[in-house]
């Protein structure tokens, strides 16, 4: 999890300006797995984020795999490097999660206080899903 996190950590350093970062956000948006058409409601929608995103978890083999969609190109770019980081852990591993990257790269004093609330819910969601997985172990 700690090489991922530092693999982004080298991605973002090559940019100096946060006008690039978007940018770079924006591309990776397009890396993001699919989620299903059916996960595309309410059940599997965000709290607290100021654009619609869905998440879904699925636990396969002890680990868990993320997917994914948001309406908002950099919201989309943000969660696909969530599950960069934490698809395919432990529920455990996704729990005790310390996901460092976020300030190292300058995400959350980079973004808008609703973005910086919806990305803490991502968050929030994702580790909900570890938990409950957890428990059904």
């Amino acid at each position: 999890m700690n090489e991922a996190q530092d693999e982004i950590i080298g991605e973002f350093s090559v940019f100096d300006e946060w006008l690039d970062k978007y940018e770079y956000l924006i591309e990776l948006s397009g890396s993001l797995p699919a989620i299903g058409e059916e996960h595309r409601n309410e059940q599997f929608l965000i709290r607290g984020c100021q654009s619609r995103v869905w998440v879904d978890a699925e636990l396969r083999d002890g680990k868990i795999y993320f997917t994914a969609d948001s309406d908002a190109i950099i919201t989309k770019g943000i969660i696909a490097l969530l599950i960069r980081v934490l698809s395919g852990r432990t529920p455990q591993e996704i729990v005790d999660s310390d996901l460092y990257f976020i300030d190292r790269i300058g995400l959350r004093e980079n973004l808008s206080p609703t973005r910086a609330n919806g990305l803490l819910a991502m968050i929030k969601q994702m580790k909900l899903y570890a938990l409950a997985y957890q428990n059904k172990q």
